[in-house]
């Protein structure tokens, strides 16, 4: 167990300052790993079940084996450990617009950065996914031409971005950028912090075959009650 409050690193970057943490909740007695955006919190260890949900949920639609995953966001890594933790996944691509997060995985930083970085399947690719998506170019080197799974945990919701350059994804037009890059009956999967957006829902329906929200709940610490939040399951359709 560490120190009671330790900053482990701080960076400027084009989209403001961000920062990583970990201090000890004193009445759990366990270390939390925080990550925050100039005074905005984005991610802490506490609260993951989320996005572990995120891949569980998109790679439950998938049938068969060598399956090829895309994750936009790396945060502190539990969506990408929940996709390693399906043996049938082949590959793993995370784009992640911070080169500074990334570097903190490399250098072993984070709680499960070890376990990302030594699985040879596991690729961190520094971009910008939006700008990948909209331009058609790779996921990273050697990445394949389609995938069986896009998941994407940015931005807060749908409506709520991290950048405004964000937003045309989120349109029929850029979502529908995904579809050529998802193999027949392919996932596309995305966390949002708000409760189910029917709009977003049509909007998804108008490139894919179905759209389902799952509503994720989980236990909140800090008010003793249940926190919720959304995970959009979408579903290319078949040949």
């Amino acid at each position: 167990m560490s120190a009671r409050f330790e900053e482990i690193d701080r960076r400027r970057t084009p989209i403001g300052e961000i920062s990583v943490r970990r201090r000890l909740e004193p009445t759990l007695q366990v270390d939390v790993y925080e990550v925050k955006l100039d005074d905005e919190f984005l991610m802490s260890s506490l609260f993951t079940v989320a996005e572990v949900e995120l891949a569980k949920l998109a790679l439950a639609e998938l049938f068969g084996r060598d399956l090829d995953v895309v994750v936009g966001g790396l945060g502190l890594g539990y969506t990408a450990r929940a996709v390693l933790e399906d043996p049938r996944v082949r590959s793993l691509r995370v784009v992640e617009a911070l080169g500074e997060v990334i570097e903190w995985h490399e250098r072993h930083l984070l709680p499960l950065a070890k376990e990302l970085t030594s699985d040879p399947r596991c690729h961190l690719i520094n971009g910008d996914f939006f700008a990948i998506v909209a331009d058609g170019s790779e996921f990273g080197p050697y990445a394949p031409g389609r995938c069986h799974a896009i998941l994407v945990d940015i931005d807060h919701t749908p409506r709520h971005f991290l950048h405004p350059s964000h937003a045309h994804f989120y349109t029929p037009e850029g979502l529908g950028r995904l579809v050529s890059r998802l193999h027949p009956g392919g996932v596309f999967a995305l966390w949002s912090d708000d409760p189910p957006d029917g709009d977003y829902i049509a909007v998804v329906e108008e490139v894919f075959a179905s759209c389902a929200a799952h509503v994720v709940t989980f236990p909140n610490f800090y008010t003793g009650g249940e926190s919720a939040s959304t995970v959009y399951v979408a579903r290319v359709g078949p040949a």
